[in-house]
């Protein structure tokens, strides 16, 4: 079984290779920009990104809930002429996957669809099938979709409940665990999920594979999902705060 300090070693090693950071590189602290920077701008008004900003998945939400549009590096003002727009090679967006023992096996085979899809993928663990504990992978991976370092995370246990619980932890993280096409549809298309949990003792590749596709590819719907969505991260920002009177 990993320790912890191995753990913490791991997901280290993880978002430096995200980052592209050489091992022994020295790394400047990078800022990030979350709701809080965005809640009180006008709707439909521009956000200029500090260079090298990393964006949190609820301040990316924000944004497009209140159309307010993200400025990156020399990204030219509304109405300003448009260059053309980045390669797809440039442009791939970045998974995040991890796995216990009881989902090695299922967690190789899907990083290579992945792959073959286009994603980049972010392999967080565990390496073997030796024994070892869900919620140390679940957290790997949900960090990196809460710092807006992967587009998507995904998790597989045994079951995919332990990890859907561990990744919900996670401020920012909304994980669903699948398990068949219509859970996967309903969790993007109604809860904008950004982190999917599966069972590798309860479906098998071929609906694993099915039900990952789904997941990707389906858009979030908007509208009043929006509105649920915002309410369910408002309870977590209730419970994430201080209460009245202790200290931050």
């Amino acid at each position: 079984m990993l320790s912890e300090a191995a753990i913490r070693q791991r997901v280290r090693q993880v978002v430096h290779r995200t980052l592209g950071i050489q091992p022994g590189a020295t790394r400047k602290q990078r800022p990030m920009v979350t709701e809080q920077d965005l809640k009180d701008l006008p709707p439909g008004s521009e956000f200029r990104l500090p260079p090298g900003a990393l964006v949190t998945p609820l301040a990316r939400q924000t944004a497009m809930d209140r159309k307010i549009r993200l400025l990156e590096g020399d990204s030219p003002p509304r109405g300003a002429p448009q260059s053309a727009p980045p390669s797809a090679a440039s442009d791939k967006k970045v998974v995040a996957i991890g796995a216990d023992h009881g989902g090695f096996a299922l967690k190789e085979q899907l990083k290579g669809l992945l792959q073959e899809w286009g994603y980049q993928v972010v392999d967080c663990g565990t390496d073997s099938p030796q024994s070892v504990d869900y919620p140390d992978f679940a957290l790997a991976v949900a960090q990196l979709v809460s710092q807006g370092r992967a587009w998507r995370g995904i998790m597989i246990d045994g079951a995919g409940i332990g990890s859907c619980m561990a990744a919900n932890k996670v401020p920012g993280v909304r994980a669903a665990m699948c398990y068949d096409v219509s859970s996967a549809l309903n969790s993007r298309e109604h809860n904008d999920a950004n982190l999917l949990t599966l069972g590798a003792g309860l479906i098998g590749p071929n609906a694993a594979r099915q039900i990952l596709k789904t997941w990707l590819e389906t858009p979030f719907g908007g509208g009043r999902h929006a509105r649920r969505v915002e309410k369910i991260m408002a309870i977590e920002r209730r419970f994430s705060q201080p209460a009245a009177g202790q200290a931050a």
